[in-house]
């Protein structure tokens, strides 16, 4: 069952998760919570998937080549899924989008399926054209974006 934004606890956890006690706690809970919850569910649930539709990203490491996985929000688009590298709003890239740029080849789990998809860096025309749509679906977009004072990379994930 997914929960609106636009509900109560929607707002609450939109509010929550823009705090900066979230910036600082989150990013060191969420992940390991979500990655356990992927695991055991057999990849149909993350905790954020009951407000956000989220996928498991496994990226190919850009320094060591091994596999990493990581939790994301994700907006399904057509075929594929956009996601923002926000970094719970922190001053770093997450590590992830560098994986991506070096290493566009990657797995999603999404609803219990996995594809593998090729990652595509958005240009500054494509970001400034799905950001409305973004901060719609995610409105600490915005205030991740202020409160780092980073150009957060966005990427669309295609089906290969």
């Amino acid at each position: 069952m997914r929960v609106g934004l636009d509900s109560k606890l929607g707002k609450t956890v939109i509010k929550m998760a823009g705090s900066k006690t979230f910036m600082r706690v989150g990013p060191k809970v969420v992940p390991h919570f979500d990655r356990f919850l992927h695991k055991v569910s057999g990849g149909k649930f993350i905790s954020s998937g009951g407000l956000l539709p989220s996928l498991v990203l496994t990226t190919t490491g850009a320094k060591t080549g091994q596999k990493r996985t990581t939790p994301l929000a994700t907006k399904p688009e057509g075929d594929g899924w956009i996601v923002v590298g926000s970094n719970f709003g922190r001053d770093s890239h997450p590590a992830w989008t560098a994986n991506l740029m070096k290493n566009p080849g990657a797995v999603v789990s999404f609803k219990g399926k996995t594809t593998d998809v090729h990652a595509h860096l958005m240009t500054t025309e494509e970001k400034a054209e799905a950001w409305p749509r973004l901060v719609e679906f995610w409105p600490n977009y915005d205030v991740y974006t202020e409160r780092s004072g980073r150009d957060l990379r966005v990427f669309r994930l295609d089906p290969k």
